[in-house]
């Protein structure tokens, strides 16, 4: 595992066990000092200057060195080194020092260098007991010196296993919020593209029918015929209403207003009547089915799409509108006798707002599993049919029982 992991100032809960050492190595200390005061040594003045400046280097460097400073702590070290050395010869009890010892060594260094160190303390705390050595003075360090050992890398690879796992969990987080951010980023692109498309097929065709219903109302009154002006000029106010009714309804995210209030057939019967186009037929075959309210928003956005384009661009004097219901499918047609085009060419040019038509009246109906196709020659007119299965239509049920 990589240590890299540790956070900066060590392992959590080493500080714990750094002032358990200390509270171990005071307790040794106080009790070496008080059975030199009580039993007495040849030496006691210099014992206790030397357990008193072991005990004051001994905290200074713990409560004041910085552990990242490794240098410093090496210096610290050795001199607390060289002053238990001295001390063993003159007093039996220091052989104890050596285990807060050990835990000094492998927390400044935590590798093969804290394992040297200690090695090499059990060895001086052995032999410092020589000519007495005895099977008990070699086991005890030694145990010790293993001990400590084993508890300080389990403890260290305990902690590197929890940061590791720590770690994998943040990674984990940062990549679900990633996902989140991307999900949350391709659905405002899908919905600025439904926007777009909503625009395209509502506001847009109205804007362009009354245009052209406008432009047709000022060539009549300029050839004098002021009767069939004012009736266009009506059919462009009628809609440019239902367009304000369109745009309210698109800001409440509303169902289309012109079903709000009417039929599917209505709805198809008005766009037919506000076209520029002199002959308009709105043709119903089959016998009619209720259908959820977005298959009927859907088929509706697709008329006005088509419309729009047969105004703008075939020339015809004549189209018409085909709803047909069988068992197995809603179907929707709008043909006109215009000039027609080459359905692979307009397919080949780059999407953009001059013929976004065709590319959501698609997406439209494909979002309720219907298709959509177009059928064209030069000079023979224009076919645009979307079928949507019946199944589709059942599966939406619940948008039918929320319009209800």
């Amino acid at each position: 595992m990589d240590t890299e992991l540790i956070p900066e100032g060590g392992m959590p809960g080493a500080e714990t066990l750094r002032r358990s050492v200390d509270f171990v190595l005071g307790t040794l200390l106080v009790m070496a000092g008080a059975i030199v005061i009580t039993e007495g040594s040849e030496q006691p003045y210099l014992v206790l200057g030397l357990l008193f400046g072991f005990a004051a280097l001994y905290y200074w460097g713990s409560f004041f060195l910085d552990p990242a400073a490794t240098w410093s702590i090496f210096v610290w070290l050795l001199v607390l080194t060289l002053l238990w050395v001295v001390l063993l010869p003159i007093e039996p009890l220091a052989v104890y020092l050596v285990f807060p010892m050990f835990f000094l060594y492998l927390n400044a260094f935590p590798d093969y260098r804290g394992v040297t160190a200690v090695v090499g303390a059990t060895l001086v705390a052995i032999f410092a007991q020589w000519p007495l050595l005895t099977p008990g003075t070699v086991v005890g360090p030694t145990l010790a010196a293993l001990v400590t050992i084993a508890i300080f890398f389990s403890f260290r690879r305990m902690w590197l296993a929890h940061m590791e796992r720590e770690q994998l969990f943040r990674e984990l987080l940062q990549t679900r919020h990633q996902l989140a951010a991307t999900e949350r980023e391709a659905g405002m692109v899908a919905e600025r593209q439904r926007i777009a498309h909503e625009i395209h097929d509502t506001l847009a065709q109205g804007l362009s029918s009354i245009q052209m219903l406008l432009h047709v109302a000022e060539q009549e009154v300029n050839s004098g015929a002021s009767g069939n002006a004012i009736r266009h000029i009506e059919l462009a106010r009628g809609t440019a209403a239902e367009n304000l009714s369109e745009a309210r309804a698109m800001i409440a995210a509303l169902q289309p207003a012109s079903l709000t209030e009417s039929s599917l057939e209505n709805a198809l019967q008005r766009i037919a009547e506000s076209c520029s186009i002199p002959e308009v037929a709105v043709t119903l075959e089959g016998a009619v089915q209720p259908l959820p309210m977005r298959v009927e928003a859907t088929l509706l956005r697709i008329a006005q799409g088509a419309m729009g384009n047969v105004e703008k661009h075939s020339q015809a004097t004549r189209a018409k509108l085909t709803l047909t219901y069988e068992p197995d499918e809603v179907r929707l047609d709008v043909v006109d006798h215009g000039v027609g085009f080459v359905p692979a060419d307009v397919a080949a040019r780059p999407a953009g707002l001059g013929h976004i038509g065709l590319d959501a009246m698609r997406s439209r109906a494909k979002e309720v599993g219907g298709t959509l196709s177009v059928e064209s020659e030069p000079g023979l007119g224009t076919a645009v049919s979307v079928a949507i299965p019946i199944r589709s239509v059942d599966s939406n049920k619940a948008d039918l029982k929320g319009s209800e």
